[in-house]
């Protein structure tokens, strides 16, 4: 039983969140941290926990073009520089259907519309991965960042409390031993 954590980051913001959220959950489920390049597009039946989480670009996940866009203010030093969270999610084919999660990172500004998290979200549902949680937000002070101070213990408590659930949710299995989802 393990969990993964799969993120894509431009200018390392989201990975930060990521390591922290990944560390969260450690505190009670194995968990390997994988940038989204580097993910299988089939889940493997071990995976208990399947978190998602990438940037903001342009009102929701990040295109070719938003992709161009930041490596271009980043440079070479970019993190992610192939396919996003938007093209791994739709290369998922078969596999395992663990719980899943979704958490982006954002400017921290009131009012602005959109949310990869939301956006993942909504894909995994279509998957057939059910939720543990509501996808959640991590704040940047702005494009590069850094992080809004506070952000990264935020980011840690939320995959304890992402664990803690995984955990809780394994406990209640059927005769059969699969898990039981609860309606509604």
């Amino acid at each position: 039983m393990r969990s993964i954590v799969v993120f894509e980051s431009m200018f390392g913001n989201t990975r930060l969140v990521a390591e922290a959220i990944a560390d969260g959950i450690g505190a009670s489920v194995p968990v390997e941290l994988v940038g989204v390049d580097e993910a299988s597009s089939e889940i493997q039946p071990d995976v208990i926990l399947l978190v998602v989480g990438g940037p903001t670009h342009a009102f929701g996940m990040s295109r070719p073009r938003t992709r161009e866009d930041a490596m271009k203010q980043k440079g070479d030093s970019a993190l992610s520089s192939g396919s996003g969270m938007r093209e791994w999610l739709a290369s998922i084919t078969g596999g395992a259907r663990p719980l899943g999660a979704a958490f982006d990172t954002r400017i921290d500004k009131p009012r602005v519309p959109g949310s990869a998290a939301r956006a993942a979200e909504k894909r995994l549902r279509k998957l057939g991965f059910p939720l543990v949680t509501r996808a959640e937000s991590f704040y940047v002070s702005g494009t590069p960042g850094p992080l809004v101070e506070g952000e990264l213990e935020r980011a840690r408590r939320w995959g304890e409390t992402l664990g803690a659930a995984v955990l809780n949710h394994r406990g209640r299995t059927n005769r059969a031993g699969s898990p039981q989802h609860e309606k509604g």
